[in-house]
C-alpha cells in the first residue's frame, strides 16, 4: 500500500540542484506568490496502473492536506514545517521535514525557486514544467511538476507531477477542478492521532 503513495512523500523530500531563474521560472514564481489558496481533485496512479483518488487542500502560509477516497486508510497533512504521514491501518505516524524541499516552494513563495527546480526543455504547447532531482538521494528519483498556462494565478494553472524512481518506476497524480482564492478552513490541516494517548507529535 505504502508503495502507491511514494510520489507525494517524493515531492516533498526530494530537492533538485541550484539553476539560473529563467523567464518560465520567474512565472511560476509569480503564480505560487499569488496563491492564497487552492483545492482541487488528484488522481493518482502507479507504474501497473493501479489509480487512487481524493481531493487536495492549500492555504498559504504553508499549510496542505491530500485526503485520499474512502476506504484508502491514509492521510497526508503538511503544517508548513512537516509532513505529517498518517497511515490508520497500523495506527503509525511519520514525519518528514519539509524545508529546502519542493513542496516548501508550492506552500513557501517566499523561497529561491532556482534552489530546488530547472525548467524542462521542450514541453508541450502551454505548459511548463519543473524538474527537481536530488543528486545526494538517487533513490528519490525525478520529479516534474506541470503548470498549464491557462486563468490560474498569474496565468498559470498547477495541472500535477510525474515521479520516475530510481528504478525508472513511473507514477502520476494529475489534478482537475482546481479553485483558486476559495475559502478554506483552517480546520481542514488538523488530523487525528492514531497513536496511544500521550506519544508525542
Amino acid at each position: 500500500m505504502r508503495a502507491l503513495f511514494a510520489p507525494l512523500i517524493a515531492v516533498v523530500i526530494a530537492a533538485a540542484p541550484s539553476a539560473a531563474e529563467s523567464s518560465p521560472l520567474a512565472e511560476v514564481s509569480a503564480h505560487l506568490r499569488a496563491v492564497t489558496t487552492m483545492t482541487a481533485d488528484f488522481v493518482q496512479t502507479d507504474q501497473k496502473g493501479r489509480t487512487v483518488s481524493g481531493k487536495l487542500s492549500l492555504k498559504q502560509p504553508g499549510r496542505v492536506r491530500f485526503q485520499y477516497q474512502k476506504g484508502v486508510p491514509l492521510l497526508i497533512v503538511g503544517d508548513g514545517s512537516a509532513l505529517w504521514m498518517i497511515d490508520y491501518s497500523v495506527r503509525q505516524v511519520s514525519r518528514w521535514p519539509v524545508r529546502d524541499s519542493p513542496l516548501s516552494v508550492l506552500i513557501d513563495p517566499r523561497k529561491d525557486i532556482s534552489r530546488f527546480a530547472r525548467i524542462t526543455a521542450s514541453p508541450p504547447p502551454g505548459i511548463v514544467a519543473v524538474e527537481a532531482r536530488d543528486p545526494k538521494h538517487p533513490e528519490f528519483g525525478t520529479i516534474t511538476i506541470a503548470f498549464a498556462r491557462g486563468s490560474g494565478p498569474a496565468d498559470l494553472i498547477l495541472q500535477g507531477w510525474t515521479v520516475v524512481d530510481a528504478q525508472n518506476g513511473r507514477s502520476i497524480v494529475r489534478l482537475s477542478n482546481q479553485r483558486y482564492g476559495g475559502p478554506v478552513s483552517d480546520r481542514a490541516f488538523n488530523w487525528d492521532d492514531p497513536r496511544p494517548k500521550g506519544t508525542p507529535k
